[in-house]
């Protein structure tokens, strides 16, 4: 099996989540013209030879990688989806990455992938998902960023056609956790309507009638009425 070196660990603390805007404009497009990367953090991989779960990092968590896209066939535009056990099968389709700011100008694409375990068409699907990114034509034609110091390549045309991918098991939610979840909501619900009042100096006594001369105090209904319907707070007049 091919060695891939191992991903860069961050310091404790520190999170790597560029959104898909960073990952196109300040990744990828800096890898497609060999300009400077702001970190060099994201390994470059042939997917083709590796299974999802095989791929350097933690299988809970997202990985990035860069990779060469392979044609599937000599004279041919598709790319070569099949990996060790199993391939990757596009599903959906592809979302435009716009800038942020300006006039929503389109710098890249990105397709959803999902890996089958066996070969096609008659794979098993599994949890493992790709983003995988692309540069939109317009974007491949020149580079804005400054020529990476002592590099051999030019800054002004692609040397190669990289991808970014982004690769994540779905978590499912099993039966266990929502039957969990929702005696958990059952138990809540009860037991907010089983509210009860304990009287701590003994037998708890309905005040007396009062007179039209005396003070009064507001009284409590005890939820229910000697006719079984809900019975309401009545406020009486102060003497």
């Amino acid at each position: 099996m091919e060695r891939v070196a191992s991903v860069v660990r961050l310091p404790p603390g520190f999170r790597f989540h560029p959104t898909d805007e960073e990952l196109v404009v300040q990744y990828l497009k800096r890898k497609v013209f060999s300009c400077p990367l702001p970190a060099s953090i994201i390994p470059d991989v042939n997917l083709a030879r590796f299974d999802p779960w095989d791929l350097p990092g933690g299988c809970e968590e997202e990985r990035y990688f860069f990779s060469l896209k392979e044609a599937k066939y000599p004279n041919g535009n598709r790319s070569n989806r099949a990996a060790r056990s199993g391939y990757w099968k596009a599903t959906g389709k592809d979302k435009a990455i716009k800038l942020a700011a300006g006039v929503g100008q389109v710098v890249g694409m990105k397709k959803v992938l999902v890996f089958y375990r066996g070969k096609p068409p008659a794979g098993a699907k599994t949890d493992w998902v790709m983003h995988e990114y692309r540069l939109a034509e317009p974007e491949s034609r020149a580079c804005v960023f400054p020529q990476r110091k002592n590099s051999t390549h030019s800054c002004a045309m692609p040397t190669g056609d990289w991808v970014l991918c982004r690769i994540f098991k779905k978590k499912r939610a099993t039966t266990t956790d929502t039957d969990a979840e929702a005696a958990g909501d059952e138990e809540a619900l009860a037991s907010y309507k089983g509210i009860r009042f304990i009287d701590f100096m003994g037998e708890r006594r309905r005040p007396a009638a009062c007179a039209s001369n005396s003070s009064c105090l507001t009284e409590l209904s005890d939820g229910c009425s000697s006719g079984g319907e809900e019975s309401s707070s009545r406020k009486l007049p102060l003497g």
